[in-house]
């Protein structure tokens, strides 16, 4: 049952959200490890780790990995021999797709890029329409949708037929997969008695339980899709693997209804910056308790970091962060938002959060 104040809300489970920065995090984050082929009791995987910060307890590190199954004893020599022939360090000089064209296996090159660009903020607004739908239709962590409504949501052009172009239509479903295949593995420390123990949890964001298919005989499967072609189901039904936290409303981040999933979407994914700022804020929101009920306080080298403003050009990268708040700002996220000096000379920024669009609802 929805309340009167909240019925214009949807929740996003709070522990998705303090996870998503961390999981997020580009090849260029000094937090982030090149990625690696690990073999764990007859399994393989392709994984990522992003190390903790040691200066703030809530950097917490997170492994991005994606199971390689269905591989033979010969494929996996043969990926290793691919693998020590790749040089990633330098995608961010080159570009990802460049580094990685020496994988001929397309299945494996993709499977390297989606790992490397998990989480782009083009597959965060994904996250949120489904949270927004999964509010709608109330069905607890199941949540159907339309392809075609999720790309019109996503702000994509319909072609002159009334469909959509090739290339949108397979990004989604590499979109839809990458978030499904991929597990976040991440560790919390639990009070059991006197002492402090961890407890590890491993989930995808999203589980692709089935997909529809309008017109038959066609010939389309989902990973097949996703690795080969270019292809998208008509409709599919996923689960929201982190669900369990969106049912208890003191557990969540409520996000207005008229949230608008169009700003920068497509080839310009990566610079959206202000998908970005918002997730890191939200996220913030579940860590630290909002002053007065609506300030919060944040470094600005955590900023800087969480936004991948990383270059040595400072003068830029100042620029974009305030362009990106002013941006959030316009669109009544933040009432205001100022630079302030501790007394250990630290540069902090104060925002003012309007409760009328997002609000951690603390009961």
């Amino acid at each position: 049952m929805v309340s009167e104040h909240t019925k214009d809300f949807f929740p996003v489970d709070g522990q998705l959200l303090m996870v998503m920065p961390r999981a997020s995090a580009s090849i260029r984050n000094p937090e982030v490890q090149l990625p690696i082929l690990r073999k764990d009791k007859g399994n393989y995987y392709l994984e990522m780790q992003v190390n903790a910060d040691s200066d703030d307890d809530r950097e917490l590190a997170v492994t991005r990995r994606v199971s390689l199954d269905k591989l033979s004893q010969a494929e996996w020599n043969e990926l290793e021999a691919q693998y020590d022939n790749l040089d990633l360090s330098i995608c961010n000089d080159v570009g990802i797709n460049k580094a990685l064209e020496n994988i001929k296996d397309c299945r494996i090159r993709r499977l390297f890029l989606a790992l490397l660009t998990f989480l782009n903020p083009r597959q965060v607004s994904i996250i949120l329409y489904l949270y927004r739908e999964a509010a709608i239709q109330d069905n607890g962590s199941l949540v159907s949708f339309r392809s075609n409504d999720l790309l019109d949501s996503l702000g994509y052009k319909r072609t002159k037929d009334g469909g959509f172009a090739a290339r949108v239509r397979s990004q989604l479903n590499q979109d839809l997969v990458a978030l499904h295949r991929t597990e976040l593995v991440f560790a919390r420390s639990l009070q059991k008695g006197e002492q402090i123990g961890a407890k590890v949890s491993v989930k995808s964001v999203l589980r692709i339980r089935d997909y529809e298919i309008d017109k038959v005989p066609r010939n389309f499967d989902l990973s097949k899709a996703a690795d080969y072609t270019y292809e998208l189901a008509d409709a599919y039904t996923v689960a929201l693997e982190f669900f369990e936290g969106a049912s208890k409303q003191n557990s969540n981040v409520l996000f207005s209804k008229n949230i608008d999933f169009k700003e920068k979407l497509g080839g310009n994914a990566k610079r959206n910056y202000k998908t970005k700022l918002l997730i890191y804020i939200a996220s913030r929101m579940k860590w630290d308790k909002l002053k007065e009920g609506q300030y919060l306080l944040i470094s600005k080298n955590c900023l800087l970091k969480n936004l991948d403003l990383l270059g040595s050009n400072k003068s830029r990268n100042n620029k974009i962060l305030w362009r990106t708040i002013e941006q959030l700002n316009e669109d009544d996220y933040i009432i205001e938002a100022q630079e302030l000096t501790t007394k250990r000379k630290q540069t902090k920024i104060q925002f003012q959060i309007n409760p009328q669009k997002i609000k951690y609802f603390d009961t």
